[in-house]
């Protein structure tokens, strides 16, 4: 009997929490409801509200690490994009003796990119770049000319920074799936020598980057392209019979007589 009147208590017990959990449920159950209820009521504000917010993380996230700031000068790109070597997208302007002139495009993103670029106005002051690590010939120059168009995209691979230029290695897409470095292809058709790099020599993008532009010359040469081309044995011949000082002389004679 002690047993069963124990237990009789602890169904007792039981019953009354039951009974006072269920007396405090509907002041919750009822705070859930208008809850639920004005998020039904103003669904399309809570959507605004939620977008709108979302829009505001991925902006500040991407203007914190310049995703979708459009560079308009040498200075205005982050130290550390050029010492990791980051990439840019842009478009040629034109190619002048100082190097080339290129319109820098950002990351695009839809609804944020016009509102950012209206409200930073539509400047478009080019980038002022040149080809690391290559001198190049006037027929190198006549080359990008015709080569690099504007409006053409080209792709910048940040090497180093000097005042108002960057120094880069440039790439242009070659069809839909290939592309090529136009730093290595003005070596390797003889249009360029190989010039000083500006990063430090124990570097090893220093190491990389004279590999790559010693390969691409060591082709020029060995094909005898550009400025490597040898004269045939007629026109070395002939060059050395129009310098002798002997048909010299005899030009002279000549004329007097």
């Amino acid at each position: 009997m002690p047993a069963s009147s124990r237990e009789t208590e602890t169904e007792a017990a039981a019953a009354g929490a039951d009974r006072q959990r269920q007396r405090g449920d509907p002041a919750s159950h009822n705070v859930v409801s208008v809850i639920s209820q004005l998020a039904d009521d103003h669904l399309t504000i809570v959507r605004n509200i939620s977008t709108g917010l979302a829009i505001a993380g991925v902006l500040i996230i991407a203007r914190s690490i310049k995703l979708i700031t459009k560079f308009q000068a040498a200075s205005e790109i982050p130290a550390r994009f050029i010492e990791r070597n980051v990439s840019l997208r842009g478009k040629v302007h034109s190619v002048t003796e100082k190097g080339l002139e290129v319109e820098h495009v950002p990351i695009h993103l839809p609804v944020l990119s016009p509102l950012l670029h209206k409200y930073k106005g539509a400047s478009r002051s080019p980038l002022l770049v040149r080809l690391a690590g290559v001198e190049l010939t006037p027929e190198g120059k006549d080359w990008l000319q015709k080569n690099l168009a504007p409006a053409q995209t080209v792709w910048l691979k940040l090497i180093s920074r000097e005042d108002d230029i960057l120094h880069c290695l440039v790439s242009q897409s070659r069809g839909s799936l290939w592309s090529y470095c136009v730093n290595e292809e003005v070596l390797k058709l003889g249009l360029a020598r190989r010039g000083p790099i500006a990063v430090r020599p124990d570097s090893r993008l220093h190491w990389r980057l004279h590999k790559r532009l010693h390969r691409a010359e060591v082709k020029a040469e060995r094909k005898g392209r550009g400025f490597w081309k040898e004269d045939s044995l007629w026109e070395r011949a002939s060059k050395a019979g129009r310098d002798s000082a002997l048909l010299r002389l005899m030009r002279r004679i000549f004329k007097r007589t």
